[in-house]
């Protein structure tokens, strides 16, 4: 299962609908359906506005470009799009790249494929100033967060339609998907898990998906296991892990009868052909820990038309829907549902969650992972 790495980035979350979260977090159940209300009832038509001076570097579609084929065209162009920390077996992105490469004719170099979030920045500085430099990115919130001066401000053509907390208002960062935490098992070997507690259990192994001080996968993972009445607590994910640990419970991936990842990784590896009669995907009642990944246009970007092409792509109906085929739930989702324009099917396959999602704040993140640093290697080695 493609990772991508570090504790301080790597995969995070999805239009993770019907959400209600706590302070610290996000409301995310209807504020995409109103915001696209108002849009729509107040967005004026446009058929008559003459067309704007092409500008490849504008901050939507309207002002830069008028329409989406004279954005197509000055995307055409350019020709080349670089995109960098995207893994072909990450949330479906190898059939993404490929569906855009051929609808518009535009061909995309993929990087540092397994690059995390902070890694992705570092490596556009490095290649700054020349026609190699990435052209988008996809990170964790805090990364984006962190490096908004470098990012060009762009508001999608579906803006409205992307939750609120999900974006920076300007448009520098945005939620394309995400999803939950989960855990996927083998029914033969483990009965289903009906909490993250429930797996310390003999004879059960149970494997992360890389090392939590590194890995933002493993990070979220202790972090789901540390949630209690809706509230994170490092210390209490960290003494899960050691108990596995110290019962012999706690092994790699492809030896474990039961592996905490994202819902898309699991649900995907259900669905891969490897032991998918043998596999199957629970999110634990209550103990649902989401995340979404957010996307960015950097600021220099060597192609920018092409840029704001991509990030159109994405957002649209059949970005998302792509996104969805590989189970991670679209930023979009409420709105395309109230549209009748989400893959109902695809919808039908992602794995059931009850109870309101949490999404770590920065501040929440950042004591986490000074608490996990500090203890997992004399906890859990």
């Amino acid at each position: 299962m493609p990772q991508r790495a570090a504790a301080n980035d790597r995969r995070d979350a999805g239009s993770i609908r019907g959400v209600t979260i706590r302070a610290c977090v996000v409301t995310m159940s209807s504020a995409a359906v109103l915001l696209f209300t108002a849009s729509a009832c107040s967005k004026p038509s446009s058929s008559d506005k003459p067309l704007p001076p092409l500008n490849p570097r504008a901050d939507s579609l309207e002002s830069g470009f008028g329409t989406m084929d004279r954005l197509v065209e000055a995307a055409k162009k350019e020709g080349a799009l670089t995109v960098v920390g995207l893994p072909g077996g990450w949330v479906g992105y190898k059939e993404i790249i490929a569906r855009f490469s051929d609808k518009y004719g535009i061909k995309v170099t993929s990087i540092v494929p397994e690059a995390s979030s902070k890694q992705e920045i570092d490596t556009a500085a490095r290649l700054k100033g020349t026609n190699q430099a990435p052209d988008v990115f996809d990170l964790t919130l805090e990364v984006a967060v962190a490096d908004a001066k470098l990012f060009a401000p762009y508001r999608v053509a579906g803006w409205a339609d992307i939750p609120d907390e999900a974006k920076e208002q300007r448009g520098r960062w945005f939620a394309a998907y995400g999803g939950y935490m989960s855990i996927g098992y083998d029914p033969r070997k483990v009965p289903a898990p009906t909490s993250y507690g429930a797996l310390v259990r003999p004879g059960t192994t149970v494997a992360l998906p890389g090392d939590p001080r590194r890995v933002a996968s493993a990070f979220s993972a202790v972090m789901a296991a540390s949630l209690g009445n809706g509230l994170p607590n490092a210390a209490r994910g960290v003494d899960l892990f050691a108990r596995l640990k110290k019962g012999g419970m706690l092994g790699r991936p492809d030896q474990a009868t039961a592996v905490v990842d994202w819902d898309y990784m699991n649900a995907a590896r259900a669905a891969s052909g490897r032991g998918a009669a043998a596999w199957r995907v629970t999110i634990p009642k209550n103990e649902v820990l989401a995340s979404y990944y957010m996307q960015a246009i950097s600021a220099d970007a060597p192609h920018p038309a092409a840029a704001r092409l991509w990030e159109e792509f994405l957002l649209s109906d059949e970005g998302q829907n792509l996104f969805l085929k590989a189970y991670a739930r679209p930023a979009r989702m409420e709105a395309m549902e109230m549209r009748d324009t989400l893959d109902g099917d695809a919808a039908a396959r992602l794995p059931e969650a009850s109870g309101d999602p949490v999404i770590l704040n920065i501040p929440e993140q950042d004591q986490a992972k000074s608490y996990v640093t500090a203890h997992w290697a004399q906890m859990v080695g």
